[in-house]
Formats: C-alpha cells, sequence, structure tokens
C-alpha cells in the first residue's frame, strides 16, 4: 500500500479494510456469479485509487480476478463526439457528460467479461485525457478470464435523471450562454433516462464517494488534470506514435468551462443518491472520510 496516498493509507485499518471485507461478504449473498460493484463519486474524488487497491487486496487475500471498468475509457472518440456538436448541440463536442459514451459496447463488455472462460482474452479501451482520445488498440487492457469481480466507476455510475421542473433554468454561465434554450441539458437528460437507466441496471451493489461539493471538484480535478498530463508524458516516452498527437489539456479557464458541463448532474447527484446507494462515504475537503451511510440498517457497514 505504499504505493497509495498518506491520506488514504491513514484510513485503510477503519475504513478501507472494512469496506473490501463488506464487499467480499457481499458478492457471496449475490445471485450473479460475477457481481458488477459501481462506484460513483464525483471527479477527483479517489474512485480509480479505491478500485486499484480493492483490485490488489482481492487478488493476494482471495487470488480474485477482479476487473477494474472505468466509465472514462468508454467515451466516444474525439471525432464521433464532433459528429453529436452537428448533428444535435455543439456542447456534446466535450467529454463527459450522459450521451458521450458509447454505451452499448460498456453494456457488452459487462456481458463478456461475466462469461469469460479460462484463458480467454478480452480487450478494453483506454481513453487518454490528455489528447482527449481513445487510444490505439495496442494500448488497450488485456483481460484474461475467467473474472471474479467487475469494478465499474465513474463520476455519472448510477446518476439518476433530473426532474424536468429542475431543468428549467440555468445553473451556471455556461448553461446560460451556451444552452438558453436547455436543448443540450434535455437531451443530456433523455440519455440518462433512456440507454444508461439500462445500463446501470447492470451494477448489483452501488458504493458512492460523496464529494463535499463543487468547490472541492474544482480542486481535485484540477490536481488531476495535473496527473493526467504526466501521465500522457509517459506513454508518449514509451510510444512513438503518441509524440505528434494533439496536446487537448485544459488551462485553469479551461478547467472552469469544463467543470459547468458536469455541475448540473454532479449537485443532482449529492442530493438524491445517497437514498438509492448501497453504501454512502462523505469525503471531507482532505480526501478523508468523515462518515459512512448505508441504505438500510440492516446492511453491516465498515
Amino acid at each position: 500500500m505504499q504505493d497509495f496516498p498518506a491520506a488514504w493509507r491513514s484510513q485503510w485499518p477503519d475504513v478501507w479494510a472494512p469496506l473490501a471485507a463488506w464487499l467480499a461478504s457481499e458478492k457471496g449473498r449475490l445471485p450473479t456469479e460475477v457481481p458488477v460493484i459501481g462506484i460513483h463519486g464525483g471527479q477527483g474524488s479517489g474512485k480509480s485509487t479505491l478500485c486499484k487497491a480493492l483490485a490488489l487486496v482481492y487478488r493476494k487475500a482471495l487470488g480474485w480476478n477482479t476487473v477494474v471498468l472505468s466509465i472514462d475509457d468508454l467515451y466516444l472518440t474525439h471525432s464521433e463526439r464532433s459528429q453529436l456538436a452537428l448533428n444535435i448541440h455543439p456542447l456534446l463536442s466535450t467529454r463527459g457528460v450522459p450521451g458521450t459514451h458509447d454505451v452499448a459496447l460498456g453494456m457488452l463488455l459487462t456481458r463478456q467479461l461475466r462469461k469469460l472462460n479460462e484463458g480467454e482474452r478480452l480487450m478494453i479501451p483506454v481513453f487518454d485525457k490528455v489528447q482527449d482520445d481513445r487510444l490505439p488498440d495496442n494500448y488497450w487492457h488485456k483481460v484474461t478470464g475467467p473474472v471474479d469481480l467487475i469494478l465499474f466507476e465513474g463520476w455519472c455510475v448510477g446518476c439518476l435523471p433530473v426532474a424536468e421542473e429542475d431543468l428549467q433554468e440555468p445553473v451556471n454561465s455556461l448553461e446560460a450562454s451556451d444552452d438558453s434554450d436547455g436543448q443540450w441539458r434535455r437531451w443530456v437528460n433523455q440519455q440518462l433516462a433512456g440507454s444508461y437507466a439500462e445500463w446501470f441496471a447492470q451494477i448489483d451493489r452501488l458504493l458512492m464517494l460523496k464529494v463535499p461539493d463543487m468547490k472541492a471538484v474544482h480542486q481535485w480535478r484540477r490536481e488531476q488534470e495535473d496527473n493526467n498530463r504526466k501521465q500522457s508524458e509517459a506513454l508518449s516516452q514509451n510510444k512513438i506514435s503518441l509524440r505528434k498527437t494533439t496536446d487537448r489539456s485544459l488551462s485553469e479557464a479551461g478547467l472552469i468551462r469544463f467543470i459547468q458541463h458536469y455541475q448540473r448532474l454532479t449537485e443532482n447527484a449529492l442530493r438524491e443518491l445517497p437514498e438509492h446507494a448501497d453504501l454512502v462515504l462523505e469525503l471531507d475537503t482532505q480526501h478523508q472520510v468523515a462518515a459512512i451511510h448505508s441504505k438500510t440498517p440492516e446492511v453491516d457497514k465498515p
């Protein structure tokens, strides 16, 4: 665990280790042989760190082959989103909101992972956020079956559609200037109520990392942007084919605008999702878990 952040490691005995044990026990209670654990959390909340730790612990302690499926790796390509922007609304060129992911591929991958036999292999896409595009398939994750557990993580995983009456007024300057008639936000909401609801129905248990507020999301997303750039540079050093690609990383002004695409659904999730998630871990501004709540009193929580 030495590779994990110090603040995260400090809560390993009291929070993360009991959480790992609880999820392992839940797997035994579920009728699905290869369960899907959905992990929702605002940008920078620590979803990837948690998934990495769980996969490591389950492999070492239980011998489980745990696959992390990130919704971020399932974004539509840059060209596909550019086409959406032309056909439906210009704001859809920006990745992130429902409607900018390959839902059909995501659902197919889950079904394939659940059925993967001994020695069979499956390729899972990798998306580079600095290039803002899907990487060539020689970079993709290679999974060898069988699979014991799937961790499906993402900022909008498990999100619920917004009530129609709450779509009337813009929530920020982006919506006021670029979506004054509400066409974009209504289309996004329709995707969430339609194909995304079907996608999220594959989830057997939902865990929520509840961020404090949008201010924390902005701070953590800035840190994430810096890490994305470092990771992309490391890839460039290893693969010549990446050296000539476009750097689409965000400036501070670009980051503020980018986060506004997510604001409405993030704030709706903070209000609504705790009532639907099986386990909610409330984070403070220091990335520490301040409180834990379960959906039902009889659930053994960490």
